[in-house]
C-alpha cells in the first residue's frame, strides 16, 4: 500500500490562494474502478481511496506516513510564474 503527498494547487478559476499551503496525503488506488452491472456507476472495493488527510507541512506529511508505515512519494510543486503586464500592453 502506497500513498502520494503532494501540494493543494490553486484552481485556474479562482483568484485567491487560500489553502494553497496545505499538504496532501492520498492512498494510490489497490484496484481498478469497475462499473456496477445495474446502475453502471463506477467503483471498487478499495476503501482506501475515500481517505484523504490534510497536513500544514510536508515535513508533518513525511513524519505521519513514516510513524505508520506507509510507502509513499512525495509529488514537488511545480515553480509559480508571474507574468506581469500592464494593461497598456494590451494596446502595442
Amino acid at each position: 500500500m502506497s500513498a502520494r503527498i503532494y501540494q493543494i494547487q490553486k484552481n485556474a478559476l479562482q483568484s485567491g490562494k487560500a489553502l494553497t499551503h496545505t499538504w496532501v496525503l492520498e492512498y494510490a488506488p489497490a484496484e481498478a474502478k469497475k462499473p456496477d452491472p445495474l446502475t453502471g456507476w463506477a467503483g471498487s472495493g478499495d476503501m482506501k481511496q475515500q481517505i484523504r488527510l490534510t497536513f500544514s507541512s510536508e515535513e508533518a506529511a513525511r513524519a505521519y506516513a513514516e510513524r505508520e508505515g506507509i510507502a509513499y512519494s512525495v509529488i514537488a510543486t511545480a515553480p509559480k510564474t508571474l507574468k506581469i503586464q500592464a494593461y497598456a500592453d494590451n494596446f502595442r
